[in-house]
């Protein structure tokens, strides 16, 4: 016996079927012969269920449309200018949105100027609703009229039109509240990017096209009277009313289909969307299991209502099909999948990192893992350190656009970054101070990208507002940093089941370290400062593995544990590196080679890069003086004042780098983490006599750098130690 009905608006195609479901769920149980309350219960726990679904599939809409946007129309200094229409945020869905789910996520990433909502005319939806969850969320937003909006455009103050669906045909033919069709003519005559943003079940693949779609007629009311028809009455008696809800946008309009398991394009030049075969690329791409496979996927850590609900790992073969269903960067690579190779070449810490190479081009696809890959799922990493990572490449690409990688895509969901390939001769810096190549600008390098970036992130380039956003932005990497802290400041000065060291050689020298008092007041210095100064965005793990090199090149990559910090973690990561570079020459050295003319160059190049990026960094400053906040020109008036707040200030960071420099070093030695430039050494004895002389080194750094007050100073330190 049937007890249940279900029933919905007819544009909306997602509304019928959530109803259908839960009349079938309802029913089964009813049919079970059960009481109202199991039933009742039953579509609780259904709806709840929905709830949390909707909520991950929003969350993912909003990631992979911040993305597109991004890509269709960098965002300028200031952000994007958004404008949507109609409500598509919280109060029409669970809790997110889908159009204004993307433009959540574009504000959460700093990269959002201003919404711009229209009124949505005859119901109001966007000045009621909209205007309201845009000012709840102290978003930057403004308001027209439907009849503003071509205006606006044609202006040149819209950057993306952004919308969302209540039915899309297997074409791309989209119904959404009436005006978008007229939204869309001008994004298309005025050359501005128009998406729609909908979850996948909003698609009707039986309906072929708009043609097929029923327009829901509304009360002629809401025209004739004020507030939606709940007012007076404000039209002619007798006159004609034609009140559609909604209108048909063409696919040949549409840039894109935003959905919950990605960005739907077209193909080629087509007017059309193929979405069945994209919906069967994304059924294909969900299907293989993701148990733990000890030689690929590793394994699927989510929850339900997270954005990496459907976080999948990609081995070599998944890769292809991934690169497959994004035309972009087929299009990058060039050919068809045949004409595809795909490497793994990740070094085993943290992520999956895959070289592909087509006829045309090539790129990276990094993907982040939830765990630490190096020790398997016993320890869990979040997934958001893609995020990071992603977004610190991009704005340290615009500060040294010759030192950094380009971001070809980025999706969140999956955690997955696609980059520009360094391709040979680029070789990770480490691999060619092992093995003694000199790189005669890596200095110069180094100095210009640590400067740029380091500059102009501070509060001597903006100001306190601007400062502090996207410090809260970076606030969200809370797990990197607790990492560092771990394995950089807290484990190496304890007993902890993570360090290891050469043992039996070192145990004393491990033990010694641990009870050294003194050194424990200067750890806890540096790590008060790493939690607590937040005074520029760092890359967060600038050592010799990060780096990628020619005899004319230099590009800094890996920013995954990237946050705002103090600017010596950066540049004490680098001379720390170095540093360890030049000790460990004494076990490479040959008969034929004795590496001393080269560990000559590295000394150079310790003081050649603080020179260089000090003297750079403070051009940036007198060029800027004034820009951001810390140092008024109104106050700071005079050459001489400005000269002695600089040379207080460099003088600080100095101190902070060498200790940071230190203590980096020490925890390559007995920490959890080592370096190459000291296990590759082949003779155990030379082996060990380097380590104990880095860690030596380093202690006395750590102790005494406050009577160094040039780097020379320290590099002769260095030269002469035991």
């Amino acid at each position: 016996m049937n007890c249940f009905t279900a029933g919905s608006r007819p544009t909306a195609v997602n509304l019928a079927e959530a109803a259908t479901n839960l009349l079938n769920i309802c029913q089964a149980v009813a049919d079970k012969g059960d009481d109202a309350e199991a039933v009742y219960q039953a579509y609780l726990e259904a709806a709840e269920k929905m709830l949390a679904a909707d909520v991950a599939s929003n969350k993912a809409i909003g990631a992979y449309g911040a993305e597109a946007l991004l890509q269709a129309k960098p965002a300028s200094g200031n952000g994007m200018r958004v404008l949507t229409h109609c409500n598509t945020g919280s109060l029409a869905t669970s809790q997110y949105g889908t159009a204004l789910g993307v433009i959540r996520a574009l504000h959460a990433q700093g990269k959002l100027e201003t919404a711009i909502c229209t009124e949505t005319r005859p119901y109001n939806q966007g000045s009621r609703l909209t205007a309201f969850e845009l000012v709840h969320d102290k978003i930057p937003a403004i308001l027209v009229a439907d009849s503003a909006a071509a205006s606006l455009q044609s202006l040149g103050r819209v950057d993306a039109v952004v919308v969302g669906a209540d039915r899309i045909a297997a074409n791309g033919d989209t119904a959404n509240k009436i005006g978008t069709y007229s939204l869309a003519l001008s994004a298309f005559h005025h050359g501005v990017p128009f998406y729609v943003a909908s979850p996948l079940t909003t698609i009707d693949t039986a309906t072929k096209s708009g043609k097929e779609i029923i327009i829901e007629e509304r009360s002629p009311k809401e025209l004739t009277h004020s507030h939606g028809g709940q007012g007076t009455q404000i039209a002619a008696d007798g006159v004609g009313v034609w009140n559609p809800a909604f209108d048909v946008t063409p696919a040949r309009l549409i840039t894109g289909i935003i959905t919950d398991q990605g960005v739907i394009t077209k193909e080629g030049n087509s007017d059309v969307f193929d979405i069945p075969s994209f919906i069967a690329r994304s059924k294909d791409e969900r299907s293989p299991s993701l148990k733990t496979d000890s030689k690929s996927s590793g394994l699927q850590v989510s929850k339900e209502g997270d954005l990496h609900a459907n976080f999948k790992p990609l081995n070599e073969s998944l890769v292809a099909s991934y690169v497959k269903s994004q035309p972009r960067l087929g299009a990058i690579l060039g050919g068809t999948s045949a004409d595809w190779s795909v490497k793994e070449v990740g070094d085993g810490n943290l992520n999956f990192v895959y070289i592909l190479e087509g006829p045309k081009g090539s790129f990276v696809l990094k993907q982040a893992l939830p765990y630490v890959r190096c020790v398997g799922d016993s320890w869990p990493m979040t997934l958001e350190r893609a995020f990071f990572e992603t977004t610190v490449l991009r704005e340290h690409r615009r500060l040294a656009p010759n030192h950094v990688p380009e971001v070809y895509h980025f999706d969140h969901p999956m955690a997955l970054t696609v980059m520009e390939y360094l391709a040979p001769p680029h070789i990770i810096l480490r691999k060619g101070l092992i093995a003694g190549t000199v790189y005669p600008l890596l200095a110069q390098h180094m100095a210009e990208y640590m400067a740029s970036t380091l500059f102009h992130t501070s509060l001597l380039a903006l100001s306190t507002l601007q400062q502090r956003k996207e410090v809260a932005r970076f606030c969200g990497n809370i797990e990197m940093c607790r990492l560092t802290e771990q394995v950089i400041f807290t484990e190496p000065y304890m007993e902890a089941s993570n360090n290891r060291w050469t043992s039996p050689h070192l145990d004393a020298d491990a033990q010694a370290l641990r009870e050294d008092a003194i050194i424990k007041l200067e750890i806890a210095g540096l790590k008060s400062k790493f939690c607590e100064k937040t005074q520029a965005l760092l890359h967060g793990d600038l050592h010799t593995g990060s780096i990628m090199v020619t005899q004319e090149s230099t590009k800094c990559i890996d920013p995954e544990f990237g946050f705002y910090g103090p600017m010596g973690f950066d540049v004490g990561a680098f001379l720390g590196n170095l540093m360890l570079a030049y000790v460990s020459q004494d076990g490479h050295a040959t008969s034929e080679n004795d590496r001393e003319g080269y560990q000559l160059w590295l000394l150079k190049t310790m003081g050649d890069t603080w020179q260089l990026f000090s003297e750079r960094f403070v051009a940036l400053w007198d060029k800027n003086w004034g820009a951001g906040d810390s140092y008024k020109i109104e106050v700071y008036n005079t050459k001489e004042l400005q000269s002695l707040v600089q040379k207080t200030y460099l003088s600080e960071l100095f101190q902070d780098s060498l200790g940071y420099a230190a203590a980096k070093m020490i925890r390559r030695i007995v920490g959890i983490a080592h370096v190459e430039d000291l296990e590759s050494i082949p003779d155990l004895e030379k082996k060990v006599a380097c380590e104990r002389r880095a860690l030596n080194f380093a202690k006395q750094l750590l102790k005494e750098r406050s009577k160094y007050s040039d780097i020379r100073q320290v590099c002769n330190a260095l030269q002469g130690s035991q």
